[in-house]
């Protein structure tokens, strides 16, 4: 079971296991927990691995539309 105090720890993850731990989380809840206590702590682990995730894909759209960009304006564009 993951206490509530590790949800903080999810900022060193890299996307996969963000992501892989949050297919855990969610067929976990799905399976149901023993008490409404440990239901909770999932589902805020849960939260937290979600919003993980979402920094990484910002991150990438970010880096793909600064490519983009820079592929649109480098050379040979008649600057």
């Amino acid at each position: 079971m993951t206490a509530p105090n590790e949800n903080a720890d999810v900022s060193g993850l890299s996307f996969e296991q963000a992501r892989d731990e949050l297919v855990r989380v969610v067929h976990d809840l799905e399976q149901g927990a023993p008490t409404l206590e440990q239901s909770l702590a999932l589902w805020e682990r849960g939260e937290a691995l979600a919003a993980r995730c979402e920094e990484w894909l910002v991150g990438a759209k970010r880096r793909l539309d600064a490519a983009r960009a820079s592929a649109e304006t480098g050379p040979g564009t008649g600057s």
